[in-house]
C-alpha cells in the first residue's frame, strides 16, 4: 500500500505507532512499510520525536521475563562448573587414598564426574548460544533526524551509520531547488557557530564522512539554500534555512 497517497491516513498511523496504540498485525505491517519507504519512516520519527519529552514521564517497566530466563540460565552454568570441580576433587581425593572397592569405585566417581561436565557444558553452551543471540538482536543505537520546514512538512531524513562512519542523507519530500543553486548541510552545535557537513547533490540518497563523536556533539542540523557548489563553512549559511530538526539518539 502507498501511504504517501494518502497523507490523512499516514498521520494517523504515525501518531498511533508512536503512541504505542497501534498494536498486532497493523503495528507490524507499518513498521514493515517504515522500513521499505522513507517517506513512512519520517513520519513515524516525527512523530516520535513529537513524544519523546512524554516518554521522560512514564512509570519503571518490569523487566521482559526473558531477561530473568537468562540470568537463571548463567547462574546454573556457573553451579554446574563449580560442581564439575567439586566432583574433579573428591575423584583426584579418593584416588591418592585407594578406598574400599577398587576400580570400580573410581569408576563410579568419574562417572558422576563426566556427568557433571557434560551438564556444564550443554549449560555453558545454551547460555553461549543465548548470549549470541542477545548480542545479535540486541537494539543498535542510532542517530536520527527529520528535517522540516516551518509547517513541519519532512523533507529530508538523516541517520548515522557508526560502522561506515557516515551521515545517510535521504529525500522524502518534493522540494527540488534550482539549478543555480544547491543544498548544503550545517552542524548547529551549542553555542558554537554553525559547521558545514557537505554540499547536497541532487540524488534521492548521499552519504557523507562524520564521525560518532561530531555526531554526538551535535544537537540540531539544517539545510540551507546556497550558490551552486555551496559556501565556505566558515562564513555559515548566507541563504535561507529552509529545513531543520533535532539529531536524537534512537534504538531500534
Amino acid at each position: 500500500m502507498k501511504l504517501t497517497a494518502h497523507p490523512e491516513l499516514l498521520e494517523l498511523l504515525a501518531a498511533s505507532h508512536a503512541l504505542g496504540t497501534l498494536r498486532g498485525g497493523a503495528r507490524r505491517r507499518f513498521e514493515t512499510l517504515a522500513r521499505e519507504q522513507a517517506p513512512v519512516r519520517a513520519a513515524a520519527l516525527v512523530w516520535q520525536g513529537r513524544l519523546a519529552s512524554m516518554t521522560e514521564l512514564q512509570s519503571p517497566v518490569v523487566p521482559d521475563p526473558a531477561v530473568w530466563t537468562r540470568i537463571r540460565n548463567m547462574i546454573d552454568a556457573e553451579q554446574a562448573q563449580l560442581a564439575l570441580a567439586r566432583q574433579r576433587e573428591a575423584a583426584t581425593a579418593a584416588q591418592q587414598r585407594k578406598p574400599a572397592g577398587g576400580w570400580l569405585g573410581s569408576l563410579a566417581l568419574w562417572r558422576g564426574a563426566t556427568a557433571a561436565g557434560a551438564l556444564a557444558t550443554v549449560l555453558a553452551v545454551t547460555v553461549g548460544l543465548n548470549l549470541r543471540d542477545q548480542l545479535l538482536n540486541a537494539p543498535a543505537v542510532q542517530y536520527v533526524a527529520v528535517l522540516s520546514d516551518d509547517k513541519d512538512a519532512a523533507s529530508m531524513l538523516v541517520t548515522f551509520d557508526p560502522k561506515k562512519r557516515q551521515l545517510v542523507l535521504q529525500r522524502v519530500g518534493g522540494f527540488s531547488e534550482g539549478a543555480d543553486k544547491s543544498l548544503q548541510l550545517w552542524a548547529l552545535p551549542p553555542g558554537g557557530a554553525p559547521r558545514s557537513l557537505g554540499v547536497l547533490d541532487r540524488a534521492p540518497g548521499l552519504r557523507l564522512p562524520a564521525s560518532e563523536a561530531d555526531v554526538r556533539a551535535v544537537p540540531t542540523l539544517a539545510i540551507s539554500l546556497e550558490p551552486k557548489g555551496g559556501v565556505p563553512s566558515e562564513g555559515g549559511p548566507t541563504g535561507p534555512v529552509l529545513f531543520k530538526g533535532a539529531l536524537i539518539e534512537k534504538t531500534i
